[in-house]
């Protein structure tokens, strides 16, 4: 079966990319409005850009041509917080997708508990076993759709006790949430571990 690009529309490219990459890591990103109004968000098209300094990029998409409430925010405030959520926080994860007007909460709409960020504005979630508090770096548009990849630079980690040995996490007890293509989550599943590859410069993995 051959597919060519540009038969296709956005919707069926989407379909197709995210039913092709797959697991994604969720970015749960927190941002608050200039109103003060919270808003939670999932997003899969995510990744880290940087080690030095620490950098996590997050593809913001439009609606019908309208930046989502995520995207407005962060532009707004430059501050926001990406969370990485357990199995336990499927449930609400998966919820906070649902869209809102801007002056809804999401946050509040779910029974989500906060505390104060350390060097933002922006609270974070209490329950997440992972925060990472961010400040915009920069955001470029790509495509013909409007979506924006966001990079914020992250200012400090917040990872619960027992997670983390040598700056090394341990991704079974972690147990993230991976998204699939559609409604469809899984965990990390079974792990295999090889013997180390030599490499000049360990920070990368291609050539």
């Amino acid at each position: 079966m051959r597919l060519l690009a540009a038969d296709l529309d956005p919707q069926q490219t989407y379909k197709l990319l995210t039913g092709i990459i797959v697991p994604r890591p969720i970015a749960w990103v927190c941002t608050q409005s200039e109103a003060g109004v919270l808003n939670v968000a999932p997003f899969s098209a995510f990744t880290f850009v940087s080690n030095k300094p620490p950098m996590v990029g997050v593809n913001v998409g439009r609606k019908a041509g309208v930046m989502k409430d995520t995207g407005n925010n962060i532009l707004a405030r430059g501050e926001y917080v990406v969370h990485i959520a357990d199995a336990s926080l499927l449930q609400p994860l998966h919820e906070s997708a649902e869209e809102h007007p801007p002056h809804v909460s999401e946050v509040d709409l779910l029974g989500l508990q906060t505390v104060p960020s350390d060097l933002i504005s922006v609270p974070r979630l209490a329950a997440p076993p992972v925060a990472m508090e961010c400040r915009l770096h920069r955001s470029i548009a790509f495509g013909d759709t409007g979506s924006e990849f966001m990079v914020g630079e992250v200012l400090a980690f917040h990872v619960r006790e027992g997670l983390v040995e040598d700056f090394k996490i341990d991704s079974l007890t972690l147990n993230p949430i991976c998204r699939l293509g559609g409604p469809r989550y899984a965990t990390i599943g079974e792990v295999t571990t090889l013997r180390p590859v030599a490499q000049t410069d360990k920070t990368v993995m291609g050539r």
